[in-house]
């Protein structure tokens, strides 16, 4: 009996030895010994295993850095199209300055080729409800397709103060500052209105528009504009621009006092003033001359003042890519303006930072919500805005296609400097400034 116990107990024995030594060596496979085969299956499961811990976290912590700085970009958005509306708001509530007394003016209408609308335009410059208006058209080659438009004008209103000059000089890159060179010697009054070809007014404009030079402190009048499609998808896409993203951040830029610019739809100010600043010399080579025009005002001490009358701009975009360079144009010259500006209206593109920061989220049911309430905030936004300053209303559905090609050409204007401006190709040097590059597409 001893034996067979002992027997047993040694078999026992050697199995558990066995299982140890089988143990063993499982636990040197799993540690990169023995048999090479058994080797094979191991360390790959637990290379599998240990590599992708400390990239997991790397990616979390990525993730929860892109998460971070977006919510910071949205919340920044709300709240810029909450003080957008806000400054909107404010604007429609101001009063129009008409002046008091009727001191003559003289109107600069620097024209370039025969832009849809331009007889309509024309003529609203001069059918106005005031005593005594000089309108000055001028254009630089005698093959203008403005010409003809500016003479029948002139035809049909024979006892109207109406001048028409034809001068190819050129002393700057700026063609339309060039024009209004030539033009300013034809200019009879102290008074000066230079507007865009492309704009269209009602009759008490000049009336509304020169009230604020009355004050000395007053160096130059400027008003906004809003866009009226004249066409199709393109333009309607045109006009949007304007009226929900140029015009809301124009506001809010005057409303928390670092606007101050002057815009192309109308500058007044007197010809002393004009004097002043060294004439239209001064930004015979900038591209954003009206702008620029402003700021030298400024630097005499003098005040630039937003008028509460608001100008059309009639807008025939014919093709994507007409209204592609225009507002590449635009954008790249408010880039090489102001640089950190520029980068910071990244936040004016509400929607398309909701619909990237749902992205990062794996568009999470809470993510997808905060895309909804977006659009809704824009759409609400947009409709506010609308109804107060009289913009066309219709077309609203159209605002994510019009915010994703907006976002298209912010992110383009970063990737070049190169501006088709009036058939020529220029680069826009920092500051503003032009330079001739040929006469190529971009």
């Amino acid at each position: 009996m001893l034996g067979r116990i002992g027997r047993g107990t040694g078999a026992a024995g050697a199995g558990r030895g066995q299982s140890r030594a089988a143990y063993g060596a499982k636990r040197r496979i799993g540690r990169g010994g023995g048999d090479s085969q058994e080797r094979g299956h191991r360390p790959a499961f637990w290379a599998r295993r240990r590599r992708p811990c400390g990239a997991a976290r790397d990616d979390r912590r990525s993730r929860r850095v892109s998460e971070l700085g977006l919510a910071i970009l949205l919340v920044l958005a709300w709240a810029y199209l909450t003080g957008s509306t806000i400054a909107a708001l404010r604007f429609a509530r101001r009063p129009i300055a008409r002046t008091a007394g009727r001191p003559p003016v003289s109107v600069l209408k620097p024209l370039h080729g025969a832009d849809p609308g331009l007889y309509e335009n024309l003529r609203s410059f001069i059918e106005q409800d005031y005593p005594e208006v000089q309108i000055v058209f001028g254009v630089r080659h005698g093959a203008d397709a403005a010409l003809p438009v500016a003479r029948e004008l002139i035809g049909e209103y024979p006892e109207q103060d109406i001048a028409l000059l034809v001068n190819p000089r050129a002393t700057g890159s700026n063609l339309k500052v060039a024009n209004l060179e030539n033009m300013l010697a034809a200019a009879k009054h102290e008074i000066l209105v230079m507007a865009d070809s492309d704009m269209r007014v009602d009759r008490d404009y000049v009336a509304s528009t020169i009230g604020p030079l009355q004050d000395p402190r007053a160096g130059a009048v400027t008003c906004l504009y809003k866009g009226m499609p004249f066409g199709g998808l393109w333009s309607r896409l045109g006009a949007m621009h304007i009226n929900f993203a140029f015009l809301p951040s124009a506001l809010l830029g005057e409303m928390l006092g670092t606007g101050g610019g002057c815009f192309g739809a109308t500058i007044a100010l007197r010809r002393s003033v004009l004097q002043r600043i060294g004439g239209f010399a001064r930004i015979r080579d900038e591209l954003a001359d009206d702008h620029r025009l402003g700021d030298a005002v400024r630097e005499l001490g003098l005040a630039t003042v937003l008028s509460r009358y608001i100008v059309e701009n009639h807008v025939a975009e014919p093709s994507f890519a007409s209204l592609w360079r225009h507002e590449l144009r635009w954008a790249r010259t408010v880039r090489a303006m102001a640089p950190l500006g520029f980068a910071g209206s990244i936040i004016t593109h509400t929607i398309i930072l909701t619909v990237l920061a749902a992205a990062v989220a794996g568009f999470s049911a809470a993510s997808c919500w905060l895309v909804l309430v977006s659009c809704a905030l824009r759409w609400l936004s947009a409709g506010v805005i609308a109804r107060r300053l009289d913009l066309p209303i219709g077309g609203l559905w159209l605002l994510p296609l019009r915010d994703a090609l907006s976002f298209a050409v912010f992110l383009s204007s970063f990737c070049g400097r190169n501006v088709l401006w009036r058939d020529q190709l220029f680069r826009v040097e920092p500051g503003g400034r032009l330079t001739v590059e040929g006469d190529k597409p971009v």
